[in-house]
């Protein structure tokens, strides 16, 4: 608003003595000042205050003494004794009156009859149609902006423009907001003066008569105001009117900044603050503007960014203007950015041979406290040209290139202005111009590569330019455009959209002038790696070089051993884990396996030798060498990187045998005598207390193991782990006193040669290890392994046993491979002790069987059986891991030898893979049901447990009450099952062999679930028919035979389908389900079939074991009975007439089976069943040596009273 440039404003002295009425400023101003602020005086002296204090009363006395000598105040004081009343009323009619007339100036109500023009008629007036000629104005005009809908305009108003009255119409202004607020809302008053001449004057008065509207007034003309305001008269108009209210009121300029910022209006108007502010105490390192600028293009909210980029764009589309704020912006930071420039460095550019003998000193480099302020302009320029799409004129270009070329002092700050400085001119390559500018920059890319290693050690970072440098060399090589404007982007800290054929110059210079491929490998194996890498470690590292040059395979290329430099930096980790280096191993492990090319399969880099991982393992242990750069322990991250690397190793070589058996090559495998001396579980057991720090390194290794180590990876161990590593252990451990008695496992060895005689000492020192961690036991392994064997004596404590399992689960989550090969061998038979040689991982692998060929006490001793079928389950599933990877490991090479010796003969190549995969399954097959075979055979009562009366079928009498068809003999009632219960003092459901039965059928459920096939494999080959009750009851995932009894009952061989029925009798007892009721109907029905097929021997063999499961048939199913009935009948009419073909005469019994199939009742009436049953189970027994026809009659005969009892009695 230059229209008002000769005006005297309010001043901020002024204007904070309004603020807090401080009387002793306001007698201080001179009368120009004072007069401005006449009308807040004026009614201040005037009006009843609400302040009723002696202080005020003495305030209000120098006000009155300070207006006395003003002549204006008369005026101010007549224009305050009108009837605002009145007033306000004529002001209401008048706007009713323009709303009915459409907004025409017509009639007014407030001035009537103009004589003369406004000026005149306001000189010539009475206080009270000044103030009327003033309102009547100053409506028409708030009428009209209102009716703009958003249009600026400017109101040609002779009553604000004369110079002569404008002090007296601003007084009337005023104090007519000051009596009618409501009429004259201070928001609309201001927005009404920005349309008139001297707009941002009486603005000005007007805030500074009400101090405490200011920031009302400032948020309601930022609201209202232009999204761009340098786009429009009437938004520039708005911008110059608030920076002078800012101006009178410097304090609140950054509040009225941030509204701007807030509602994404006037963008202008926050730069123009920015410039106007002057800080009390001046920040040597950033500028206020740098930090504004940057803070709106850098910062999250995507809004504001978007809403300043487009006034920088649009700016720039108009004539450059000395009066634009961007052009001011611009100015300002490019003074400060050639204050910071080095004094004698000059713009052009001196010769080679000049600054090779000049040196340092005709090329000083930037004051160190100036780096940060100039990266802070670099990282500005980069948000401006890259986000807001300033075009930097030619000298901005010139400055900007020479801050970029200069030489910081070696300290982090330097060098992050280094690398901003070199993303730049990567970021944008068009600064680079002219030769001249191309040569400067090729001589300060020399220059980085030479200082590098000066500035890494003298700056103390581990993150230097020079590693940045290298990858953006390799990107190049590899013609990775993407991944450098990735890197360019993420060390700016910014999104820039970079074209990737802006890049070519650069690539250009890069590959042929500064960094050959052959310059960047052979410089990258002597980079130093990075002392205690972790991931707190930011910024581009040698670890992100070397794992680009892997992935471009520049090593193997150039022939250059990369192996050295990666077990050194695997050495040199710790937790947090860095992100790189999980692909840098897996980088290096493609490297290794696979050739660079086809034509040279040789080109691959070398593995880790075994001496090397041994030695990370050893120096854990404190047994390696100790004197490496002072280190007598590697990190548990190490250790773990390691073994990543080695279980990874593996993995990715069998995946690749195929590839490798065409290019005839076989790169070496680990030993498994490596295997075995590296702890395996103790490391993945410490890598699941170090998840967060590991990053994905913990389940990377538990998907290896799982693939590789699968009897690592049982779920019994891992719910056993939470209880030796859980909360109550923990609480344990804590309340074993410091200074309690440590043993040495000479003393428990000692203690268990003594067992018998000192049985107590033993378990205190058992006791004592169970508060001991898992680790702590391991060096007690051995001599508890060792002494198991003594256990097995008679009389020794079960607690014992008990504590000694216990410590073997918490030692088995720690160290199982090694702990189970000590376990078995010292579980062997006595006699085989002494001949025989150790086992050895490998042997128990290949044949997992050796784990049951254990001393035979074992069988009834559950603490160790329970241990020696842990083991079993672990080396049943390694058995497997081993076999496939060994058919991996030969099956390609074996095939393409094949090929070779069997060419022209098709389809000859494809039968030996086949052949050895059927073999494998069938072997695993067969080593699957041995064991469980083995195992059910120890669940049968030894000949001593008989005679004290442990059989199976009364330990399952509680669980399946009375066995079909084996009742005793005798009396029938509840009372012969009570005397045999009673009989078993030895024996009963606590004996060693019911609790070695049930761990057994644990782990045959276990393999049940796992496999399904085992189960149909087991019971296709069968199992004594006493173990029935036993398997049934014992375990639940036996119901899944009913899947498969139909196609055993139609097994050609009569044992077997005697064998599916009895098991099918138990199943139907133990799940009455309906797909039970279905087959039980089918083997009714085939007993039908092989009625009519079989001869009599056959006949007699095949119905004798099975007519008790009809029993238990008709028990399940009461809806079988008729079909059952009806076969026994046949069977019965079958057989005797066998027997009437011959001499011997018998009963009449066909009709006695017909009457107790038609009228059961009669059969089981009182004093009349019991007998007949009785005398039917005497006569059978008497002819137990007679013809088998008529035995069979009477046993079909029983087994009706039989059925016909257990109805009626479960009735």
């Amino acid at each position: 608003m230059a229209d008002s440039a000769g005006l005297q404003f309010v001043s901020s002295y002024a204007f904070e003595a309004m603020q807090k009425v401080d009387v002793v400023r306001l007698a201080a101003l001179s009368d120009p000042e004072l007069r401005l602020l006449l009308p807040c005086l004026v009614r201040m002296a005037l009006c009843a205050p609400a302040d009723q204090s002696q202080t005020w009363a003495q305030d209000k006395k120098l006000i009155l003494r300070l207006l006395s000598g003003v002549e204006a105040v008369n005026s101010i004081v007549a224009l305050l004794s009108v009837d605002f009343h009145a007033l306000e009323q004529d002001a209401r009619k008048e706007q009713q009156l323009r709303h009915k007339a459409g907004g025409s100036n017509g009639e007014s109500i407030l001035v009537s009859q103009l004589q003369h023009g406004l000026t005149l008629e306001f000189e010539h007036s009475d206080p009270l149609r000044r103030l009327r000629l003033t309102l009547s104005e100053l409506l028409a005009i708030m009428n009209k902006v209102a009716d703009s809908n958003g249009e600026f305009f400017l109101k040609s108003s002779e009553l604000f423009e004369s110079p002569v009255y404008l002090e007296e119409v601003a007084d009337v202004l005023c104090i007519l907001q000051a009596e009618l607020p409501s009429l004259l809302p201070i928001v609309d008053v201001a927005e009404a003066l920005l349309h008139v001449r001297n707009g941002d004057w009486f603005l000005c008065l007007l805030v500074a008569n009400v101090p405490d509207s200011f920031n009302e007034v400032c948020r309601g003309l930022i609201k209202n105001g232009e999204r761009q305001d340098e786009e429009s008269v009437g938004g520039r108009r708005r911008t110059e009117a608030l920076r002078q209210l800012c101006q009178m009121n410097p304090s609140q300029a950054l509040n009225i900044r941030a509204m701007v910022v807030e509602e994404c209006h006037l963008p202008g108007l926050g730069v123009a603050l920015t410039l106007d502010y002057k800080p009390d105490t001046a920040d040597e390192a950033v500028s206020p503007l740098v930090s504004y600028v940057s803070g709106l293009l850098l910062g999250t909210n995507s809004k504001v960014r978007t809403w300043f980029s487009m006034f920088i764009r649009n700016g720039q589309q108009r004539k450059r203007e000395s009066s634009s704020v961007l052009w001011q912006m611009r100015r300002q930071l490019l003074l400060e950015l050639v204050a910071i420039l080095p004094r004698s460095r000059s713009t052009h550019m001196p010769s080679v041979g000049g600054m090779e003998d000049e040196g340092v000193s005709g090329y000083s480099g930037l004051r160190e406290e100036h780096v940060v302020k100039a990266s802070a302009l670099l990282r500005l320029y980069c948000a401006l040209m890259g986000i807001a799409g300033l075009r930097p004129t030619d000298e901005e270009a010139e400055q900007l290139l020479q801050l970029m070329t200069s030489r910081p002092p070696a300290t982090p700050a330097g060098v992050r202005f280094v690398s901003l400085s070199f993303c730049k001119l990567l970021a944008f390559p068009t600064l680079v111009s002219t030769p001249e500018q191309e040569q400067l920059m090729v001589m300060w890319l020399s220059w980085m590569i030479k200082e590098e290693e000066y500035f890494e050690s003298a700056a103390g970072v581990s993150a230097s330019f020079g590693e940045m440098l290298l990858l953006v060399a390799m990107y190049f090589h590899s013609n990775q455009l993407s991944s450098i404007i990735e890197l360019v982007c993420s060390t700016l800290g910014m999104k820039i959209a970079i074209k990737p054929s802006s890049l070519s110059k650069m690539k250009t210079i890069f590959t042929q002038e500064i960094f050959t491929e052959q310059v960047v490998t052979a410089h990258a194996v002597r980079v130093a790696v990075t002392n205690n890498l972790s991931a707190n470690i930011t910024g581009f590292l040698p670890i992100h070089c070397i794992y680009q040059l892997l992935r471009s395979r520049a090593f193997t290329k150039h022939k250059v051993s990369i192996k050295d430099w990666i077990y050194r930096q695997l050495c040199e980790t710790t937790t947090p884990i860095h992100t790189q280096l999980i692909p840098l191993i897996d980088a290096y492990i493609n490297s290794i396996l696979t050739p660079a090319s086809k034509a040279n399969p040789e080109a691959t880099n070398q593995p880790i030798t075994e001496q090397e991982i041994l030695n990370v393992f050893q120096s854990s242990a404190g047994q390696g060498d100790c004197s490496r750069v002072g280190r007598q322990r590697y990190s548990i991250t190490t250790q773990l990187l390691i073994l990543y690397y080695i279980l990874s190793y593996e993995e990715n070589l069998l995946a690749s045998t195929k590839q490798l058996a065409l290019m005839q090559r076989k790169p070496k495998s680990y030993s498994a005598a490596l295997m075995d001396q590296i702890p395996i579980k103790y490391l993945v057991t410490q890598a699941q207390g170090l998840q967060q720090e590991l990053g994905g390194l913990h389940s990377a290794l538990l998907r290896l193991l799982a693939t590789n180590y699968p009897h690592l990876c049982l779920v019994e161990d891992w719910v056993c782990e939470e209880e030796v590593t859980g909360t109550l252990p923990l609480l344990r451990r804590m309340m074993l006193p410091t200074n309690t008695c440590r043993y040495t496992q000479s003393q428990l060895h000692q203690a268990f040669q003594k067992l018998l005689s000192s049985s107590p000492r033993l378990m205190r020192i058992l006791d004592h290890l169970t508060l001991l961690s898992p680790g702590d036991l391991i060096p007690y392994a051995e001599a508890l392994t060792a002494s198991m064997a003594l256990l097995l004596e008679p009389a020794v404590p079960r607690r014992l046993i008990q504590t000694l399992n216990k410590l073997w689960m918490g030692l088995n989550t720690v160290m199982p491979r090694r702990l189970w090969v000590m376990t078995v061998n010292a579980l062997q038979p006595s006699a085989n002790l002494l001949g025989q040689q150790k086992y050895t991982q490998n042997d128990l692998m290949v044949d997992p069987l050796i784990v049951l060929r254990c001393d035979q006490r074992v069988y009834r001793c559950p603490p160790l059986m329970d241990i020696v079928l842990h083991m079993l389950n672990g080396y049943l599933m390694a058995s497997k891991a081993y076999l496939q990877c060994h058919l991996k490991e030969t099956a390609d090479f074996d095939r393409q030898n094949q090929i070779v010796s069997n060419v022209g003969v098709p389809g000859q190549p494809d039968t030996p893979e086949v052949t050895r995969e059927e073999l494998k399954n069938a072997l695993l097959a067969a080593q699957d049901s041995a064991a469980v075979q083995i195992l059910l055979e120890i669940c049968l009562p030894t000949s001593e447990e008989q005679q004290l009366g442990a059989n199976t079928e009364s330990l399952l009498r509680s669980n399946l009450g009375p066995v079909p068809g084996k009742t005793k003999q005798g009396s029938q009632g509840p009372t012969a099952r009570v005397d045999a219960e009673d009989a078993e003092p030895e024996g009963g459901l606590l004996s060693d062999l019911r609790e070695v039965q049930c761990l057994i059928c644990c782990l045959l459920h276990q393999m049940f679930i796992a496999d399904p096939n085992i189960a149909k494999l087991v019971h296709f080959q069968g199992y004594p028919q006493a173990l029935l009750p036993l398997t049934v009851a014992g375990i639940p995932s036996i119901h899944i035979c009913l899947d498969f009894i139909p196609e055993l009952l139609a097994q050609p061989q009569l044992e077997k389908q005697i064998f599916a029925i009895q098991l099918l009798s138990h199943l139907c007892t133990q799940y009455a389900l309906p797909k039970s009721l279905s087959v039980a109907r089918l083997a009714v029905s085939v007993m039908g079939t092989l009625l009519t097929v079989l001869n009599r021997a056959k006949r007699f063999s095949f119905f004798m074991p099975i007519l008790p499961c009809l029993v238990a048939f008709c028990q399940a199913f009461p809806p079988l009975y008729d079909d059952v009935a009806a076969l026994l009948v046949q069977v019965g009419q079958v057989c005797a007439s066998d027997v009437a073909t011959k001499a011997r005469d018998i009963d009449p019994f066909i009709s006695r089976l017909q009457n107790l199939k038609e009228k059961p009742q009669e059969a089981a009436a009182p004093g009349g069943g019991s007998s007949k049953l009785t005398l039917t189970q005497t006569a059978a027994e008497e002819l137990r040596g007679a013809d088998p026809d008529v035995q069979l009659c009477y046993c079909i005969e029983a087994t009706f009273m039989d059925i016909i009892s257990s109805t009626l009695h479960g009735l």
